[in-house]
């Protein structure tokens, strides 16, 4: 598997990683994690369980970018080593910290974080289209 591929698979996880990572933080809101309505106790979390749940929101979204552009990436016959496999692991280092930021409540560091990891996603079209 090439590196662009395992960093798809680290994106696809990463939701994942964000839900768990609200189970404890549910728990200590509330005493228990719902999981007969997880969706409706996700939506009353405050403070850090709220930003895991945002987190975890964010990332699906960011992955369906990201593995577009790699859809096309790989359509356009691009090399999977070089460029493209440094904007994707920087893709995989944005979201990860993205999530952590989310968190921890530090939108400045949030924000950019999310301005990488869609400008590697952006990078991986461009290097497609052969600008």
């Amino acid at each position: 598997m090439t590196i662009p591929l395992w960093c798809l698979l680290a994106g696809v996880v990463m939701p994942y990683l964000w839900a768990g990572a609200s189970v404890p933080l549910r728990v200590k809101e509330f005493g228990n994690a719902d999981l007969a309505t997880p969706r409706v106790q996700a939506e009353q979390l405050t403070a850090g369980g709220h930003g895991a749940w945002g987190a975890q929101l964010n990332a699906w979204e960011a992955l369906i970018v990201f593995a577009v552009a790699n859809l096309v990436a790989f359509m356009a016959g691009l090399n999977p080593e070089g460029a493209w496999a440094t904007a994707a692991i920087v893709w995989v280092v944005a979201r990860f910290f993205h999530g952590v930021f989310y968190i921890a409540n530090v939108p400045p560091a949030r924000i950019a974080c999310f301005v990488g990891g869609l400008g590697s996603s952006l990078y991986i079209f461009f290097l497609a289209a052969g600008v």
